[in-house]
């Protein structure tokens, strides 16, 4: 490991412990900064209500640390929606934000445009798929971003559990993300969850990035968050254990592809290469090939969308 990560790693990774909800609670207060808490969801009734209303409870009405909770829903066909109304969260339709620009499949592409329809001066994201979930998770990752100028994009890290066996989840992110990271971009080896959902940064960060419209945009986030910022304004929180909805093996294939896309993006910024993959599924006749594109668009830095600056002079 080089030695600028283990220094950033002795600087730059705390535990939630380590900043007291009194603490955050004071900081917010004598900086005067917003918190939006945005969550992703499609077809996600089961569980975006607990979801919502830890949050409402502990850090609006118990802790008035959240601004608010916003769930952009991107096409779920379940009570999703209602669910999260229901809890207390505002519920905003994919494709009623920026509708001139035809909205495609992709969690990316959710996160991109909850840019537009939230206000907070820290926008904090959530994974709408949590089980048994605290409201640490908020808690921990906004409050460095609170107390620490210096630090503009937090990601959670947590144990993930899989059938049991602790540790043994974020199994695209060994096979995949964590060797692409270590051999390209070794400043961001320190990171324990690089493709985690849960993570907060400032607007002004976030408004400048290009956003993946797949699984790929948080791997491109951290990378060119890197090169934006540097590595000393990143930083992670620890908040504990992380439990949601597994995917099988040939999404799992989906997800690793798009996210090796989206680094052979940076690393080349040119040439692609072929933006599909072939899985195999066994059928009546034997093995059948289905063949799936590999998420290849990303949407421009917010900042260069003409509503969002409209909305800002306004």
């Amino acid at each position: 490991m080089l030695e600028e990560v283990e220094r950033w790693l002795s600087r730059r990774s705390w535990s939630v412990a380590d900043r007291p909800p009194h603490r955050v609670l004071a900081a917010k207060q004598r900086t005067g900064q917003s918190i939006s808490v945005v969550l992703p969801a499609l077809n996600e009734e089961d569980t975006v209500g607990d979801i919502v209303t830890v949050i409402r409870h502990d850090l609006v009405e118990q802790i008035p640390l959240v601004d608010e909770i916003v769930v952009v829903d991107s096409g779920s066909t379940d009570r999703t929606s209602e669910v999260a109304a229901r809890a207390g969260a505002r519920v905003v339709h994919r494709d009623d934000i920026l509708p001139r620009i035809p909205a495609v499949p992709g969690k990316g592409e959710v996160l991109w445009r909850s840019l537009l329809v939230t206000g907070g001066d820290i926008v904090c994201f959530v994974d709408a798929d949590l089980r048994e979930f605290s409201s640490d998770f908020v808690l921990g990752i906004v409050g460095p971003l609170l107390t620490d100028p210096d630090v503009d994009l937090v990601k959670a890290m947590y144990d993930r559990p899989l059938a049991g066996s602790a540790g043994q989840g974020g199994r695209v992110t060994e096979l995949m993300a964590r060797p692409l990271l270590n051999m390209h971009w070794p400043q961001l080896a320190g990171f324990v969850q690089p493709l985690g959902g849960e993570y907060a940064a400032r607007r002004s960060l976030l408004e400048q990035l290009p956003f993946p419209v797949g699984y790929g945009v948080e791997l491109g986030m951290l990378v060119d968050a890197l090169h934006l910022v540097g590595l000393d304004a990143l930083a992670q929180v620890d908040v504990g254990v992380r439990k949601h909805r597994h995917q099988d093996g040939q999404a799992l294939g989906r997800m690793a592809a798009a996210i090796y896309r989206t680094a052979q993006l940076r690393l080349a910024r040119g040439h692609l290469v072929r933006p599909a993959l072939t899985q195999f599924e066994r059928g009546e006749d034997g093995f059948e090939p289905r063949t799936y594109s590999v998420d290849t668009e990303e949407r421009p830095p917010m900042a260069e969308v003409a509503e969002y600056a409209e909305r800002k002079v306004a």
